[in-house]
């Protein structure tokens, strides 16, 4: 009986220290997954960070984007709106000077076209004149009396037209040189004045 209850205890002892070793083992186990829980839940945090960052900075670029395509908008509507303006402007002129086309005003601007478009292509060489139909008849009746006056030389009128709303166009009679003076011309040239005078009444700008 002795032996066997010797045997006993040194089973118990046995099972006693296996035990302790497996109750160990399995605070470790506890602990090293508790460990990875907090750093799994802090890289979850970070993810999560960063995920609502990224989330941020695309709806602000989509506000950016939204913003920006209504300003482009507004601009090209007021571009177009400005075009519009500065069309109906040039149709109500060009209207306004084919009606003045037989006043005497107009006679005395083309004079001063004509002298002008010869000094710009050389007032000593021999040019051509080009204009419309219309014209035709009131600026050979110009040129004829500027060179009675001695202030063309070598001028003649084209028998060739031009579709134009009026005035010249002049030429060297080599052809190497071209004053356009018609009033397209002109109107085409004031054209960036009346655009930016439009656009800052629309702005409110004096």
């Amino acid at each position: 009986m002795s032996s066997n209850s010797a045997l006993e205890r040194m089973i118990g002892k046995v099972l006693d220290q296996k035990e302790a070793e497996l109750i160990s083992q399995i605070d470790s186990a506890y602990q090293e997954s508790l460990d990875n829980l907090e750093s799994s839940r802090g890289k979850l945090e970070a993810e999560r960070t960063r995920i609502v960052e990224a989330a941020r900075k695309q709806a602000e670029n989509l506000k950016r984007q939204i913003i920006g395509s209504a300003r482009l908008a507004a601009r090209n509507q007021e571009l177009l709106t400005i075009e519009n303006a500065v069309n109906k402007a040039f149709e109500e002129a060009k209207k306004k000077l084919q009606a003045s086309n037989s006043q005497d005003s107009y006679k005395e601007l083309l004079k001063h076209m004509i002298e002008e478009s010869i000094s710009a292509v050389g007032g000593s060489n021999a040019v051509i004149i080009e204009c419309n139909k219309n014209d035709a008849e009131l600026v050979r009746k110009v040129v004829s009396e500027l060179q009675n006056s001695g202030k063309v030389q070598q001028a003649r009128v084209s028998d060739q037209y031009i579709d134009v709303l009026g005035g010249i166009r002049i030429k060297s009679a080599d052809g190497t040189m071209t004053y356009d003076n018609t009033l397209d011309s002109r109107i085409e040239r004031l054209k960036p004045l009346i655009r930016k005078n439009i656009a800052q009444m629309l702005r409110g700008v004096e």
